[in-house]
């Protein structure tokens, strides 16, 4: 094999073994509640064997050897000879931690992976030992044949499959082991005359019916080359080889035999028509669905791309727009229309589901409690919210930071809860959910929650605040997000509450973010999250205030409304009337030191939502909707809350990108006394 071909096959398997490991984590701990559960039991099983299977195949026989017996425990599992014990969930917890040591570190160069690699060996060895106990044990019912499905497959290797190392025949094994088969071989070596011993002449035809979905069936070629060919088709959806009738009539197994899939729609359709009418929809048929996986990086580019179409496509528009020509017009709407389409589709293939996120937390959860002597249930909802997968890279830490927290200084400790009339278990809810154009992420704990007193006493201590402040108790909860103020006691090596929060309220900024607390004593904290859907583009509204530009977040704009300058500006109540309603207003004018000698003399007012406030933005002037190409600002806004990014207008000029959360959290006090 060539060597790039190693280092594709290499990567591939990387990809997928990074999916097994969720995989079976998740199920491990999903068996953790449910020891007794047939089908979380046959999915390790099959996600430790595939493991094996892969990493044998590009030839790391360390974690192929090290896979075996743990392999070994789990079939035994699966066949009801032995019970899925804690110790066993415990021990393969940490045998995948040391796998992923030995995929990038096979010779173990480090003396504490070898210290270790032995210790698991020999605890798994002291779990097979107890083989003889498991043999006289009644194995588990078989599973139904309910639910079985049965598929033809045909797998034929191309000439040079042998000259890697590969071995067909271990592919063939892992289809036998899934389910029952008949399987068929076919040799077909030409001329004798230009017969070699290092080329691959034989093919195979597998009957195979098993319990698992197709897309498994197909894991099974997964390394496999592109020239070489599978093919894997629904047969039924009963397990044809349960019938018989139907095992009679195929031919027997062996070399040569002739079969074909004509041949077994035959038989099908002979037994059908013996039993009842043929169905004219055949249930036979199935859509065929095709996933290409592609490396993030060529999602990043393609989304570079888009957003520079769409600067182009802006800078069109306006063309259009200043030189009056019908025909260039519905061309510049027709390019709109297309980037905007394109924009959108991009952007939904960076999506991903948080729940890729969520899954790693549990592991570490059950790790620190246990560690604690803690008794914590994590819960996660909302799984299925999706956000812009450099937003879930970035928001790992943070969270990590927060569940600490919720563990180590939230949740009490067995005896604590007893005191106080909780459960024993205490419970860590992680959510998320769409609200606006935003997703939200809680971290919710049922701990002793936040002394907002203690906080307040703490920050007089260390002169955050004086004594003549008169700050709400959800202000000085806030306080937890200054810079090295904390709350514990004593430095632990987990975390602290309020030790590095000042970081993390800095990374949520840093995605365009907000963060908030809230917490009552006894009872518990809810730390809450905001986040944009995506970091690249966003719909905004484009205004003007005085000769520069801006540009709104269009999720958050509620109405639009025009008055005259006079009728609110110097109102000490700072507040104006919309539609029979006050609400708090921000002028931008004021906001950023502008003078009044040039306002103009109508205003418009953009009513924004917040959580569940509205406040008007004042601004002399909106131009319209825009779609807004996001770029980092330069070191000279770096540190101003208000602005969350930079985008290109279509005449070439810059125009920043408001942050209105956190333009009405810094007018928060002003803005209080307005509406109160």
């Amino acid at each position: 094999m060539k060597e790039e071909d190693l280092i594709q096959l290499r990567n591939i398997f990387m990809d997928e073994a990074s999916e097994l490991f969720v995989k079976i984590e998740k199920n491990l701990l999903a068996a953790e509640q449910s020891p007794d559960d047939p089908t979380l039991i046959a999915a390790l099983f099959r996600s430790i064997h595939t493991l094996k299977g892969s990493s044998g195949m590009i030839g790391s026989k360390k974690v192929t050897d090290f896979i075996h017996n743990l392999e070994s425990i789990f079939d035994k599992i699966r066949s009801g000879m032995a019970p899925l014990t804690p110790e066993i969930i415990d021990c393969t917890l940490q045998c995948m931690d040391h796998v992923k040591v030995l995929i990038v570190d096979p010779e173990l160069k480090k003396d504490k992976d070898q210290t270790n690699d032995q210790a698991l060996t020999d605890r798994i060895n002291q779990i097979l030992s107890g083989s003889a106990k498991w043999a006289t044990a009644q194995p588990a019912q078989t599973q139904s044949a309910v639910g079985r499905h049965t598929y033809y497959v045909y797998f034929k290797p191309h000439a040079h499959f042998l000259k890697d190392g590969s071995n067909p025949l271990l592919l063939i094994e892992e289809l036998t082991e899934i389910g029952d088969t008949l399987v068929y071989a076919h040799i077909d070596m030409g001329q004798m005359s230009d017969y070699d011993p290092t080329l691959c002449y034989t093919s195979w035809q597998v009957v195979l019916s098993t319990d698992e979905p197709m897309s498994n069936v197909q894991e099974v070629f997964i390394f496999t080359q592109d020239e070489d060919i599978k093919e894997v088709k629904l047969l039924s959806n009963e397990d044809l080889l349960a019938n018989p009738r139907f095992v009679q009539r195929m031919p027997k197994p062996e070399l040569g035999a002739d079969l074909t899939q004509e041949k077994i729609h035959d038989i099908i359709k002979g037994l059908e028509q013996e039993v009842e009418p043929v169905e004219t929809d055949s249930a036979t048929k199935v859509d065929a669905i095709s996933n290409i996986r592609v490396a993030s990086t060529k999602l990043d580019e393609l989304m570079n791309q888009v957003s520079e179409l769409i600067t182009s496509q802006a800078a069109l528009s306006l063309y259009a727009k200043n030189h009056f020509d019908p025909n260039l017009e519905v061309i510049a709407d027709n390019m709109e229309k297309i980037a905007r389409q394109l924009r959108d589709t991009a952007f939904d293939m960076t999506l991903l589901e948080i729940d890729h996120l969520f899954t790693r937390f549990h592991r570490s959860v059950r790790d620190i409690a246990t560690q604690l002597d803690k008794s914590v249930h994590f819960v996660t909802e909302g799984g299925d919210t999706e956000l812009d997968k450099t937003i879930i890279d970035n928001l790992a830490d943070p969270l990590m930071h927060l569940i600490r927290n919720s563990l180590d200084h939230g949740i009490e400790t067995k005896s604590i809860r007893a005191q106080r009339g909780k459960p024993e278990k205490g419970t860590i809810l992680l959510k998320a959910y769409y609200s606006g154009a935003k997703v939200y992420v809680q971290i919710k704990d049922d701990g002793k929650g936040i002394d907002v007193e203690k906080i307040k006493q703490k920050a007089l201590k260390n002169e955050i605040i004086k004594e003549s402040d008169q700050l709400t108790d959800k202000e000085l909860l806030n306080l937890i997000f200054v810079p090295g103020f904390s709350m514990a006691k004593d430095v632990t090596d987990l975390s602290g509450r309020g030790v590095g929060m000042d970081v993390v309220k800095k990374n949520v900024l840093d995605l365009r973010g907000d963060i908030s607390v809230e917490s009552v004593l006894g009872e518990g904290t809810t730390i809450t999250i905001g986040l944009p859907l995506t970091l690249s583009v966003i719909d905004g509204l484009q205004v003007k205030v005085h000769d520069t530009d801006y540009i709104i977040p269009l999720g958050s704009v509620e109405k639009c409304f025009e008055l005259k300058r006079s009728s609110f500006v110097n109102d000490f109540n700072q507040v104006v009337s919309l539609d029979e309603q006050q609400y708090p207003y921000i002028d931008l004018r004021g906001e950023f030191q502008i003078s009044e000698d040039n306002a103009p003399v109508t205003n418009s007012i953009i009513l924004v939502k917040d959580h569940e406030r509205e406040v008007g933005f004042c601004v002399d002037e909106i131009v319209g909707e825009y779609q807004a190409v996001l770029k980092p600002v330069g070191k000279y806004y770096r540190d101003q809350e208000f602005v969350s990014g930079a985008t290109i207008l279509g005449d070439g000029k810059i125009a920043l990108v408001l942050d209105t959360n956190n333009l009405i959290s810094k007018k928060h006090n002003n803005l209080k006394l307005a509406a109160s």
